[in-house]
């Protein structure tokens, strides 16, 4: 059962997505809230496995409450898919830093909301498509013209290959089918990478292979 926590300041939302949600036969809510401080409050309290959370609320924004969230190690666990009206590429950039796991807007189809909750959860990173190709875009533009690939240091030849293969948007199955590994196999290789590059997600990884020159914007 997926453990999920919503946080919007509209209570006409969070009824919406409750409803939603609890129609799935494998996802829970186990809580709503309506500011930034009662998000954190709730989530320390619940450890739901997903969090969705709007990003304009009083009492501490949705931003202010993923960055509490993400530094408590006791929620190491929780992963956070941010929820907003305004898909405006500073808000990812800034969600991304607080150490979110995905980025919808609130226009996102119902089926594409529950998927969402279901690949975070699964321990997957999720952007709407329309955010992530300027996402890549922003990154690469702000990179320098040497990049820095001291952070590869610690990664193996394969590992750079996977992580490679992640900073272009490829899934684990179609990573396996890349390189001829199994699905699992492809897993376990990007979860050592996570581990050693200390990153939380598949959303850091993929800013790591853009940030070291390993993928370059405009290039498959």
């Amino acid at each position: 059962m997926i453990r999920v926590a919503i946080a919007d300041d509209q209570q006409l939302i969070r009824g919406g997505f409750r409803s939603l949600l609890e129609s799935e036969p494998d996802i829970e809510v186990v809580g709503e809230a309506g500011t930034g401080t009662e998000a954190v409050a709730l989530v320390t309290a619940e450890k739901p496995d997903v969090v969705l959370m709007d990003i304009r609320m009083p009492g501490g924004d949705g931003l202010w409450a993923t960055e509490q969230i993400v530094a408590n190690a006791d929620l190491s666990e929780t992963r956070i898919v941010i929820v907003t009206t305004f898909e405006i590429d500073e808000y990812v950039g800034q969600a991304i830093r607080a150490g979110a796991s995905g980025f919808l807007v609130k226009d996102t189809e119902p089926v594409e909301l529950i998927r969402a909750v279901r690949v975070v959860a699964g321990g997957d990173a999720l952007l709407s498509p329309g955010v992530t190709k300027r996402l890549l875009e922003r990154i690469a533009g702000d990179l320098k013209d040497a990049p820095d690939t001291t952070q590869l240091a610690v990664l193996t030849d394969r590992e750079r290959e996977v992580l490679t293969l992640v900073g272009q948007g490829l899934t684990n199955e179609e990573i396996g089918r890349e390189l001829f590994l199994s699905p699992l196999t492809a897993k376990t290789h990007v979860s050592r990478i996570m581990s050693k590059l200390l990153a939380r997600d598949r959303v850091q990884l993929v800013v790591v292979a853009y940030e070291t020159g390993l993928v370059k914007a405009g290039r498959p």
